[in-house]
């Protein structure tokens, strides 16, 4: 994978960790807005996690990066994101699936002794456009 650099989030946090991914997997958006996004389509997702801390774990990690690939690759690759419960009643857009990813993050990292924060999640569906989810800051917990 070429590096990114991409917007960062201003904080306070002493470690930072970022982690790229990807995963391919289909979708559709059964609204007559989408045009042809109605159909179903595929992308190869590009995925950027934010994570942030002031304590690492027993470890000496903020978190292990194969447990936020993990996470995701397992969740959705290869799949068809519309199946996914989490999108019932939403449109599986990449704004939602930015969101969802974060949802999946954040819960992790709530498990953990240390308490790393998810700051952001970028997720790139084509080579040209990409969404960034931030939580709102009540939602970090």
């Amino acid at each position: 994978m070429m590096q990114q650099f991409y917007p960062t989030v201003p904080h306070a946090y002493r470690f930072e960790l970022n982690k790229d991914m990807n995963f391919s997997a289909a979708h559709f958006i059964p609204h007559e807005e989408a045009g042809k996004c109605q159909s179903v389509h595929g992308h190869t997702y590009f995925v950027n996690v934010t994570v942030a801390g002031n304590r690492l774990d027993a470890s000496d990690f903020l978190i292990d990066f194969k447990l936020l690939k993990d996470a995701i690759h397992k969740k959705y690759d290869h799949t068809i994101l519309n199946d996914h419960p989490e999108f019932g009643g939403k449109f599986p857009t990449t704004e939602r699936l930015a969101e969802e990813i974060w949802q999946s993050i954040q819960a992790i990292l709530e498990t953990r002794d240390n308490k790393p924060v998810c700051l952001q999640v970028i997720v790139r569906e084509t080579p040209t456009s990409y969404v960034i989810y931030r939580p709102q800051q009540e939602e970090v917990r």
